[in-house]
């Protein structure tokens, strides 16, 4: 069923925020969590401004890649998204997000949503039969027409090869919604931000013309039914998208007091590589079901590594888990949301994290509550004293502290978090220097000087108050210890973010008690090497526990596989494959998989490289001088980022694997048929 967690109550509205669902098909990386990181900070950041609030996120489990993936690990793909789901959840929970309802496309809620969705659209003429045949792009499980393919058919998102389909479908009718979408645009500019997003989709896709889009699929069966004709499925757009509405009860009946409640969304966000859907697929199909659109979409930038995407099949993927091990969640969810500008991509280094960490959160904010504190315990026996001497100067920090909260609200609402947490390190950095411009050190050796330093003291707590007050929905747990420092952990849940907006609220003779730094100084080149270290090991700890299902599945379903015959084929099917001799003049271990060898094959006048999973069986020094029968013609791939021209054949029973070759001394390049 779909879940929901959170249960707030407030007196300004209600406040909907939803994350994309996310595809369970690998472990999630820093760039999946940029996106849920921001919409948490600005869930807790709405609930502290007293709105009633609905944080969604989930899955999309459904399609003919879930599908395929399911099955190359052996499983169901029910049981594969199962696992897959737990541990997306708990990647949620040690990222502490504080998600409202987290809604899965396999929850029943949806698919009768769906489905209702599917007969509405139909029964108004919007949804229609007819035969589709275009290009088709398995992992972003999108058609595109001929002249949207790049070069070699290849996808314009993903850049990986589609493949041509012909298949009976029904059809949304997105084509009629154009000009209605073009207008929306013109009159609710919010709806696609940033501004150079909207330009995107207006003069790349609305203007040029839209397609009637495909919304179902026959080939594969890992889908919602179509309703009244189940050899169909919903096509996955149609299905994930309505999900902003299903997980609300929406078409299922079950919770329709939710839609009323929360519908419409105040803020879809996203990384930019789906906006086209948010942006014109979902709102053409609400227009068709007349329905109100989304007050705001927002589709951030890429966080790169190393000026690249990050992706498992270019082997950059960065995790948080070491992240969050090594110096906690808050230092994490501060670099992500203060290191990029909202809506540009940003290229993520380890070496830029660290910095960050050092100057922003170890220098800064760090010492100047380890300074203040210390101070205060040291020259007034731990007890805050009240403010009796004042000049100007410290007028100067009090109104940058008091006018801030104002700023960051604005800026917060307008997604500009890098900006918000800028304008609150200005308090922090002003404070530092004001501690340099009133040097209490000195103060407090002069006993006429007692007032002016009791004076300075209290400005400092009271400024590091407000910071407490403004990080909170950034940094939970950094704020909670500021509090507790400054004497304040009994009156910390009574703190509101009005308070952030005026001095002197911390109560007389308050105890203030210095505890652990909140961010230890790293030393960057030492520390740089362990987090790379950490960083690695954790990539391999994934990749083998990867690895070792799908081989415990493997060996699960070999004695199945080899008991069952296979499709008879014809002599006209046999004739597609090229067998050659070959004679293995190279091989070597393949540097990133234990179980992979990369042969050099003299094949003819050819020199052909091929990836072969026989390490366990061969050693390299064994292979060298063989001769092998290969096959030729296969499609070229990268395994763990090595291409592979085809492949070696070998027998394999009894657990033992025994390499093809024949009985005479026949040249390399020789056919076998």
């Amino acid at each position: 069923m779909c879940q929901e967690k959170q249960k707030t109550k407030g007196n300004k509205g209600t406040f909907y925020i939803t994350t994309p669902i996310y595809y369970p098909s690998g472990k999630l990386h820093i760039g999946h969590t940029y996106t849920t990181v921001a919409s948490d900070v600005m869930s807790r950041f709405k609930r502290e401004m007293g709105y009633d609030v609905k944080f969604l996120t989930g899955t999309d489990e459904h399609g003919e890649k879930i599908q395929t993936t399911a099955k190359a690990y052996g499983m169901e793909p029910k049981a594969y998204v199962d696992q897959m789901v737990a541990d997306i959840k708990k990647i949620w929970e040690s990222m502490e997000i504080s998600y409202d309802i987290f809604i899965r496309t396999t929850d029943e809620i949806h698919k009768k949503g769906v489905q209702a969705i599917f007969q509405q659209l139909y029964d108004k003429g919007d949804i229609y039969k007819d035969e589709y045949e275009g290009w088709y792009c398995t992992p972003c499980e999108s058609f595109w027409t001929e002249t949207q393919l790049e070069e070699g058919h290849k996808c314009p998102d993903c850049h990986r090869e589609a493949h041509l389909t012909r298949e009976e479908a029904y059809f949304f009718r997105l084509s009629k919604y154009q000009d209605p979408l073009i207008q929306y645009y013109e009159d609710h500019p919010e709806i696609c931000l940033p501004e150079s997003r909207k330009r995107e989709m207006l003069n790349n896709f609305l203007k040029p013309g839209l397609e009637d889009l495909c919304v179902s699929r026959t080939s594969f069966d890992w889908g919602i039914p179509v309703p009244f004709d189940e050899k169909h499925v919903i096509y996955v757009w149609l299905d994930a998208l309505s999900n902003y509405i299903t997980a609300l009860g929406y078409g299922s009946q079950e919770n329709p007091e939710l839609y009323n409640q929360y519908w419409p969304a105040d803020v879809h966000l996203m990384a930019k590589e789906i906006v086209r859907f948010h942006t014109i697929i979902w709102p053409a199909m609400l227009m068709a079901l007349e329905l109100p659109l989304p007050k705001k979409v927002f589709g951030h930038g890429w966080i790169l590594f190393g000026e690249d995407k990050m992706s498992k099949s270019k082997g950059n993927i960065v995790y948080p888990e070491p992240f969050i091990q090594r110096y906690g969640i808050d230092a994490l969810k501060y670099f992500l949301l203060r290191e990029f500008t909202f809506g540009q991509d940003g290229n993520f280094t380890n070496t830029l994290f660290l910095q960050r960490y050092n100057s922003d959160l170890a220098n800064d904010l760090g010492n100047l509550v380890s300074r203040t504190v210390a101070m205060i315990e040291q020259y007034n026996e731990g007890i805050l004293p009240a403010a009796k001497a004042k000049e100007p100067v410290d007028d100067e920090l009090k109104n940058l502290a008091i006018s801030t909260a104002d700023q960051v609200e604005a800026l917060i609402d307008e997604l500009q978090f890098h900006e918000a947490l800028e304008q609150i390190w200005k308090i922090v950095r002003r404070s530092n220097k004001y501690i340099d411009e009133t040097t209490p050190w000195i103060l407090s050796k002069d006993e006429s000087q007692k007032d002016r330093l009791d004076t300075v003291l209290n400005y400092l707590a009271e400024s590091i108050r407000i910071v407490s007050i403004l990080i909170k929905s950034f940094m939970g747990h950094t704020s909670a210890e500021i509090q507790k420092q400054l004497g304040l952990q009994d009156a910390s849940t009574s703190l509101t973010w009005e308070d952030a907006k005026t001095f002197d609220k911390i109560p007389a003779d308050t105890k203030v008690k210095k505890g652990e730094a909140l961010f230890k100084r790293l030393k960057l080149e030492q520390e740089a090497k362990e987090l790379a270290a950490a960083n690695e090991a954790y990539a391999r700890k994934i990749l083998k526990v990867t690895d070792a299902k799908k081989e415990d599945k493997k060996e699960d379903n070999k004695e199945t596989a080899a008991s069952e015959p296979k499709e008879e084929i014809t002599i006209d099917d046999f004739a597609k494959i090229d067998l050659k001799v070959a004679v293995v003049k190279e091989a070597e271990k393949h540097p990133k998989a234990d179980r992979l060898l990369v042969l050099q094959l003299q094949v003819g006048d050819e020199i052909r490289q091929v990836v072969s999973g026989i390490a366990q069986d061969y050693t390299p020094e064994e292979l060298v001088g063989k001769t092998v029968i290969y096959l030729q013609n296969l499609k070229p791939i990268k395994l763990r980022g090595v291409k592979s021209q085809g492949m070696i054949m070998a027998a394999e029973g009894d657990g033992k694997l025994g390499l093809l070759t024949v009985d005479k001394d026949l040249p390399d390049g020789s056919s076998v048929s």
